[in-house]
C-alpha cells in the first residue's frame, strides 16, 4: 500500500479495478478544509487519461508492474509471437493490443514488454529504428537537403514525411516515438 504523499510521475497504482500510470500530480492544501492530491492518470489498459482528485494521505496498491527485454519472432494470423531473450519463453500478443506500435516493429527486433500479472499492457519500442523505404517518387534534379519532403513507404507499410533526396533501397533512421525522420543509416 502507498499513499498519495509518495506519489511521483510514472508509479503505476490500482483504483477503481484498473491499473493506472500517474502522468502528473499536484498536492493542493486550500485556505480552508483539507489537502487533497489532483492527478493525472493514464489507464494502462485502455489508454484513457483521467482527472482524479485524493484526499491527502488516501492509501491505495501500488500495481506490480513487469517489464521484459522480448524479440519479436514472427506473425500468427492475429497474433504477433514474441520471445523472452533470458527464458526463451514465447508469448503471443494479439494485434489490437499493438495496433500503434505495428508500424514501426520488424522482425528480430527487442522491445521491451509491459505485464501486469502475467496480462499483457503492451509493448515499447525503441526510440529509433532503422528501416528500408520500399517505394517513394525519384526525386527531381535540383532538389536539396533544406527543401521540403515527400512521402515514403517503409518495409513494415509505414508512411512517413522524407526529404527530396531519399529514393527507394535507402535505409533510414525513423523516431518511433512520433514517427519521423531522423536521418539516413
Amino acid at each position: 500500500m502507498i499513499s498519495t504523499a509518495d506519489f511521483k510521475n510514472g508509479l503505476t497504482i490500482e483504483v477503481d479495478n484498473a491499473i493506472w500510470r500517474i502522468v502528473e500530480f499536484q498536492h493542493v492544501k486550500p485556505g480552508k478544509g483539507g489537502a487533497f492530491v489532483r492527478s493525472k492518470l493514464k489507464n494502462l489498459r485502455t489508454g484513457a487519461v483521467q482527472d482524479k482528485t485524493f484526499r491527502a494521505g488516501a492509501r491505495m496498491e501500488q500495481a506490480p508492474i513487469e517489464k521484459s527485454t522480448m524479440q519479436y519472432l514472427y506473425e500468427d494470423g492475429d497474433s504477433y509471437v514474441f520471445m523472452n531473450t533470458e527464458t526463451y519463453e514465447q508469448l503471443e500478443i494479439p494485434g489490437e493490443h499493438i495496433q500503434d506500435e505495428l508500424k514501426f516493429l520488424k522482425e528480430n527486433m527487442e522491445v521491451q514488454v509491459t505485464l501486469y500479472k502475467g496480462e499483457v499492457l503492451g509493448i515499447d519500442l525503441p526510440n529509433t529504428v532503422t528501416l528500408e523505404v520500399t517505394e517513394t517518387e525519384p526525386g527531381i534534379k535540383g532538389d536539396t537537403a533544406s527543401g521540403g519532403s515527400k512521402p515514403a513507404t517503409l518495409e513494415t507499410g509505414a508512411i512517413i514525411q522524407v526529404p527530396f533526396f531519399v529514393k527507394a533501397g535507402d535505409k533510414l533512421i525513423v523516431n518511433t516515438v512520433d514517427s519521423t525522420y531522423v536521418s539516413r543509416a
